[in-house]
């Protein structure tokens, strides 16, 4: 989190060029689609499958955690389309919804709450690979709704060749290198997050540098956009704990549906955001801010689940 933000400040402060230059020169010689390949790969390294088998015994946990991802998450985007805000905030919030759970923070939150990680890992891995169909089905609907007249210009079949090529290969060949290979591998696998953190700095500065005139522009937005992430991360999360609460997903079980039902990956929104919306720097802005708010509202949600009988 104090990565992102300093990241941030540097960038909006760099009136020389001295650190946007050559982050814009990366940006425009695919540096951003580089950079995520390597996360999605080190991300499937670091995803010990073999856990995977502990967690398929919770069908209905899995199914409530995936209809929270793709259903419910658009659904609360769309009604928050009609709210007064610029448009770069809206396009913000719906890029966020679309997206599919974090690839490490849910899982470690999972986790620390005393749930099951086996169970937040095969949820990870199944968002993260209908990713590749969801995404841009929930885009053109969404805005196709919210009325904006882009949606003629999100083709679908492109966007999936391309969240494939750059997150599923990576990510299963990941996997598969880690299965082969697991001995050798050992002694590196405790860096990969400390590795995909840094992935991730590198792909927001990159696109935040691209969009730096854009987001200039748009910083006396700054106390709308973090308003508008925490209310729809805090609604998400309640619909969380109403559903674990109404079909009686008890706990050790609920956890991973709370947390990997609400998070939402980063370098894939951003992606995303860099490829279709480039002109919508504040876009960007809600999609680093909602990372950094969710992480915040989670570690509190933690301590909570933990209490909670």
């Amino acid at each position: 989190m104090l990565g992102l933000v300093c990241t941030a400040i540097m960038v909006v402060a760099d009136s020389s060029g001295l650190l946007v230059a050559p982050g814009v020169w990366l940006k425009n010689h695919r540096g951003p689609d580089g950079v995520i390949v390597l996360i999605f790969f080190l991300s499937g390294l670091a995803l010990d499958t073999r856990q995977i088998k502990e967690g398929l015994s919770d069908v209905k946990g899995t199914f409530l955690a995936l209809v929270l991802i793709f259903l419910i998450s658009p659904a609360i985007a769309f009604l928050f389309s009609f709210l007064p805000m610029e448009t770069g905030v809206i396009v913000g919030i719906l890029l966020v919804s679309a997206m599919p759970t974090t690839l490490s923070s849910g899982v470690v939150m999972t986790g620390s709450a005393g749930g099951n990680m086996a169970h937040s890992l095969l949820i990870t891995i199944l968002a993260n690979g209908l990713a590749v169909i969801t995404i841009p089905i929930a885009l053109s609907l969404l805005f196709g709704l919210a009325g904006d007249a882009r949606t003629i210009e999100i083709e679908q079949l492109p966007i999936m060749i391309k969240i494939a090529t750059l997150v599923l290969l990576p990510l299963f060949g990941g996997m598969i290198i880690r299965r082969l290979f697991a001995s050798r591998l050992h002694p590196f696998l405790p860096y990969t997050s400390t590795c995909n953190q840094l992935g991730i700095l590198a792909i927001v500065w990159m696109a935040l540098c691209g969009s730096r005139p854009a987001i200039i522009s748009g910083l006396d937005s700054i106390v709308v956009v973090v308003i508008a992430v925490f209310s729809f991360h805090l609604v998400l999360v309640m619909a969380a704990l109403f559903l674990t609460s109404y079909f009686k997903v008890g706990k050790k079980r609920r956890e991973s549906v709370i947390f990997m039902g609400g998070q939402k990956t980063l370098p894939l929104s951003v992606i995303m955001q860099v490829s279709l919306f480039p002109e919508y720097g504040i876009a960007l802005v809600v999609c680093v801010i909602h990372h950094i708010v969710h992480l915040i509202m989670d570690a509190y949600l933690i301590k909570y689940l933990r209490e909670k009988g």
